[in-house]
């Protein structure tokens, strides 16, 4: 590091643009950080900075991250023993034993130095700061700068490289305290030297990341076993492939696990990793080849997955500041290289992704779930959810933090912790206590409160035909009906916005899960692949909000020789729209569009 660099950090850091606020002023989480950093001598805008990235300043009542990380300075405990299997629930994907001396053990460290038992500085806000503090300062004793103190807190170069750009920013936001939290920004400190480049040491093979992101490349497999089969995943040559999606995923499982998963050619891919303490990433596929993780061959064809460490319902955890903010900067790289827009028609959860066929539909997958906070992510995709000219939509908008939903399914006989959620439950009437509309492609009786059940869900920045309003309720067209969320005007949930519609030209058109060419279209030694429908229908007098529209196209690859595979494009054109809360295709010969 620079010295120019660190002069210009410790002037910021000891010489803040804003005097600390006294505790008798605003009581708070912001005097914490300040009683915090005045007790270990750590300068409070870099302990607030590095909390900002690992928690936002939350302390997440107590429970744990994805990786293991408690309270506001996100302090980690040890790795849990005696894990066996992959959460994904795949017995036959054993994980790795965790390394020896796994990066930040920071839990232990802080009750060391601060003489305070585990428990409290897990549950305590106002004790976990002190730890995290009293953690930064050691090691800035042990490295000699506090860049480096940074560094090894959050595990790497590039969570320090993002506690700068935190300082360089500001933020300023609300806490589940209740007290606003306040980090003002600083322009003029200077960026990182641009001879000391991102990209980690691992990465021997060329990644693709943004020059700002650390990233490393953790290669998937790509080998025969057996007499025909290979895995995982699928090599293109001399075309460029078309890419319309990026799908969102979570790992269901710790990031030490990822190496032993990707690098077995008996299993599945993915274009990336991201971890959640520090948001390192690690790229397994080329961009250009196609990962085996949608679970839908066409939105495989023609997108790139990006996993996240989280368990979907376990804790339930929470993600991290420092994951969410590589995500952004990786997607948003991702989108401007293949002109992707920014939106929720073409940035999909993997709960938003279709079965192929009636059968597939009730094993599809249901992450990153509803504790993923999509408002907050495309804010930081600087695309953020608004509202559009027009209305003859809702764009879904829950106030995430505040937004407390009834949720089953994060622990045996109890209900998931209140916190946030991003998502509305939609019922059958315009009440309360109305039943939950159903799923008739589920598979199940009726629809549930289940994290793992979206049957009767609607999603942050999902777009909604309305059907009709009723005072504090209104209802759109999911799944062939009406749909009732409540939406009160004081605390709305949904805004009104303008977008494409589709309507039906005749009754009881049909859908389907993936956008495949006409018979005519599939050359000689191409098998044809069947239109087959899903179990819905759009009926006459509904409406679907239009995401895009594709030609037909099937990209065989059934060898283990890319110069065998054949992509097959045809003329039938096909519309997606949302459907429920995952998306479909329609035929635009079935369908009408109205602007």
């Amino acid at each position: 590091m620079s010295s120019v660099l660190v002069v210009a950090l410790v002037s910021s850091l000891l010489h803040p643009t804003h005097p600390p606020l006294h505790p008798t002023h605003d009581p708070g989480r912001q005097d914490d950080f300040v009683r915090a950093a005045a007790r270990y001598e750590v300068p409070p805008s870099l302990l607030l900075a590095v909390s900002y990235l690992e928690s936002r300043w939350d302390a997440n009542a107590g429970l744990p991250s994805a990786s293991g990380g408690y309270g506001p300075m996100h302090l980690l405990g040890p790795v849990p023993a005696g894990e066996q299997e992959d959460r994904r629930g795949d017995d036959a994907r054993p994980l790795a034993p965790a390394p020896a001396g796994v990066a930040g053990a920071t839990l232990a460290e802080a009750a060391r130095l601060t003489g305070l038992p585990p428990e409290r500085l897990r549950e305590d806000p106002v004790a976990n700061i002190r730890g995290g503090a009293a953690v930064l300062a050691a090691y800035r004793a042990a490295a000699g700068g506090w860049y480096e103190a940074a560094a090894r807190y959050g595990g790497s170069r590039a969570f320090a490289d993002e506690v700068f750009e935190v300082l360089r920013t500001g933020a300023e936001r609300v806490t589940d305290d209740g007290h606003p939290v306040r980090l003002a920004p600083n322009p003029k400190l200077a960026p990182p030297p641009p001879e000391l480049p991102m990209r980690t040491e691992a990465a021997a093979a060329p990644t693709e990341c943004p020059s700002t992101l650390a990233c490393e490349w953790m290669p998937a497999a790509y080998a025969r076993f057996g007499k025909k089969n290979y895995g995982n995943h699928d090599r293109v040559r001399g075309r460029e492939r078309r890419i319309d999606y990026i799908v969102i995923h979570d790992t269901e499982g710790s990031y030490r696990g990822i190496p032993s998963m990707v690098g077995d050619p008996k299993y599945v891919s993915w274009h990336y990793s991201i971890r959640s303490r520090d948001g390192h990433v690690a790229q397994h596929v080329a961009t250009r080849d196609i990962a085996w993780h949608a679970g839908n061959w066409d939105v495989n064809s023609r997108s790139i997955g990006i996993e996240h460490e989280a368990y979907l319902a376990k804790g339930p955890t929470w993600f991290t500041e420092a994951m969410y903010r590589s995500s952004a900067r990786l997607v948003r790289y991702l989108a401007d290289r293949y002109d992707i827009p920014l939106d929720r028609a073409h940035i999909l959860g993997h709960d938003n992704v279709p079965g192929t066929n009636a059968k597939t539909l009730a094993g599809m997958h249901e992450d990153p779930g509803p504790f993923w906070d999509w408002e907050r992510y495309f804010a930081l995709l600087r695309s953020p959810l608004k509202a559009a000219s027009g209305g003859g939509s809702v764009l879904i908008k829950p106030d995430y933090p505040r937004h407390a939903q009834t949720f089953t399914g994060c622990a045996k006989k109890k209900p998931c912790p209140a916190r946030g959620y991003s998502t509305v439950w939609l019922r059958t009437e315009p009440r309360g206590d109305a039943p939950l509309v159903d799923d008739i492609g589920k598979g199940g009786p009726t629809s549930t409160y289940s994290v793992y059940d979206h049957s009767a869900r609607a999603s942050a920045g999902q777009r909604f035909a309305v059907a009709e309003t009723r005072g504090d309720w209104t209802a759109i067209w999911y799944l062939g009906r009406k749909a009732w969320f409540y939406n009160p005007a004081a605390k709305p949930t949904a805004v009104r916005t303008g977008g494409p519609l589709v309507v039906p030209r005749r009754d009881r058109v049909p859908v389907y899960g993936r956008a495949y060419p006409e018979r005519s279209a599939f050359p000689s030694g191409v098998g044809y692949q069947r239109h087959i429908a899903l179990p819905y229908v759009l009926r006459t007098g509904q409406a679907y909000s239009l995401g895009l529209t594709v030609p037909g196209s099937y990209f065989a690859a059934g060898s283990f020789n890319p110069a065998r595979h054949v992509l097959v494009r045809g003329r039938t054109r096909y519309h997606q729209i949302q459907l429920g809360h995952r998306v479909v295709f329609v035929k635009a010969k079935d369908v009408r569009v109205v602007r």
